[in-house]
């Protein structure tokens, strides 16, 4: 087993590629905090080592009334899609609307222009005060005054970011998918569980929705039987390809002459941090949802929005992910590495299954559905509707649950963050939820590349090709 680089916060560093995980091969690079993968044939098991999680440094102070002060790791660029930087244009709304007390206090990017894009918009966008700036995200969390931090980098660094950031005592709000692959959702897990004082949310919006919490009353009182069989998808329709954001030159006539400038505006090493060293690559820096090194695609970046509030509707009755096996395609977008077009069938502890669709060449989905011996809930609107099987007609009436309209589920995720950070509950989206999801999105990706179904055993945290 290669060991890789310690970190300064004394953790073995991010595994270079989740092809690094779960391969026949010999000499498989483990993960990091402790997590250690030891191959055997086709298995790997992972468990952690005898060295500890680490032990976070206390949170910033905060009294009934105090604004939350937050830093933001990630802010992006105009017209990349970027999620950090609707976030922080969200933030610094919320004082002016009443809805929370909370300071962008701190942004960080490596690249210059998105951060003087944000100190030149936030007061329109309705906080006065600018927030500081920094290029490396560590001296960012060194601040003993920041209560929260909000990471929206490329999937490579979510799990390091988010393990020091913790260690920081700060608590996190981290975009989906959680990490980019199995082995640092591990990590992270090992890390947070360590903490418990400590929060983290996954910012999977749609676990706010109502029709999922209903959902799961009915389940949990036994109207439905056995979960048996459940389903759902992300699906969309982009002519010219998901993702293909503008490279090197943004729009000439909003932002005349900014163009990125590696060594000079842009820190590509940075940028690249786990992965090791690169070749500037522009198309891998704007557009790396398409890549494999970078991102599982469709897999990591839309399908955790719709298999976590399942888990909510579901998780105590069905378990752990425990197989899973996958197909993809590359149907219409040729030239994206990842693919256009997914299915996944997964098996969980209580043998309930599930099937999950994606596609970013056909937007006609999977209605959102639970079947159960007795009944099936169906999740396709705002509300949770229920309709028996036929043999129990007539013991188990046809119910439709009105759910109210609950407005921006994502502001809605934000708020409960930060009610989180005040009152210390814990989120629905948590570290639990996420490493399942994760279970889910790492095997079914290496299922599309290497073919075959893979296994997985939570007690052992023992991972099989079958």
């Amino acid at each position: 087993m290669a060991d890789l680089p310690q970190t300064d916060a004394g953790l073995t560093g991010l595994s270079a590629s989740r092809r690094t995980f779960l391969t026949a091969a010999a000499g498989v690079s483990a993960a990091m905090a402790g997590i250690s993968g030891v191959s055997v044939g086709n298995m790997i098991h992972f468990a952690p080592d005898a060295a500890p999680a680490g032990k976070a440094k206390p949170r910033a102070a905060l009294k009934d009334g105090d604004p939350i002060k937050i830093g933001v790791i990630g802010v992006g660029g105009p017209g990349q899609g970027s999620m950090g930087m609707n976030h922080v244009r969200t933030l610094a709304s919320m004082n002016r609307e009443g809805k929370e007390k909370v300071i962008v206090a701190a942004v960080c990017d490596v690249n210059q222009f998105n951060l003087d894009y944000v100190t030149r918009h936030i007061a329109e966008w309705g906080q006065q005060d600018k927030p500081d700036t920094y290029r490396d995200y560590k001296k960012m969390l060194a601040r003993e005054d920041l209560h929260g931090i909000l990471i929206a980098t490329p999937e490579h660094w979510h799990a390091q970011m988010a393990i020091d950031a913790i260690l920081a005592g700060k608590d996190v709000y981290l975009e989906k998918p959680m990490t980019l692959n199995l082995v640092d959702a591990l990590a992270l897990h090992k890390v947070v569980t360590a903490n418990p004082e400590m929060r983290l949310q996954v910012g999977t919006q749609m676990t706010n929705l109502p029709k999922y919490h209903e959902a799961k009353k009915v389940i949990d009182a036994g109207t439905i039987g056995v979960p048996t069989f459940s389903q759902t998808s992300y699906c969309r329709n982009s002519p010219k390809g998901e993702w293909n954001y503008y490279v090197l030159k943004p729009d000439q006539k909003e932002f005349p002459g900014a163009e990125w400038k590696p060594g000079d505006n842009l820190d590509w090493d940075a940028w690249c941090g786990p992965l090791g060293k690169q070749a500037w690559d522009p198309k891998l820096y704007s557009r790396w949802r398409r890549y494999r090194k970078t991102s599982t695609g469709i897999l990591g970046d839309l399908l955790p929005h719709v298999i976590t509030p399942l888990f909510v509707s579901l998780g105590a009755a069905i378990g752990w992910p425990t197989r899973v096996v996958a197909t993809g395609s590359h149907l219409v977008d040729k030239e994206m590495e990842n693919h256009d077009n997914v299915n996944i069938a997964v098996q969980f502890e209580s043998g309930h299954q599930m099937i999950i669709a994606g596609s970013t060449c056909n937007q006609l989905g999977l209605e959102p559905l639970i079947r159960g011996s007795k009944a099936n809930i169906y999740l396709g609107s705002r509300h949770c509707e229920i309709r028996p099987e036929p043999p129990f007609a007539e013991e188990i009436e046809s119910k439709k649950i009105e759910c109210p309209d609950i407005g921006n589920d994502q502001d809605l995720h934000r708020l409960k963050w930060f009610k989180c950070i005040r009152t210390r509950e814990q989120p629905d989206s948590d570290i639990n939820q996420g490493t399942k999801v994760m279970v889910i999105i790492d095997l079914a990706t290496r299922s599309i590349w290497e073919g075959g179904a893979f296994e997985y055993d939570p007690k052992t945290m023992t991972a099989k090709r079958v």
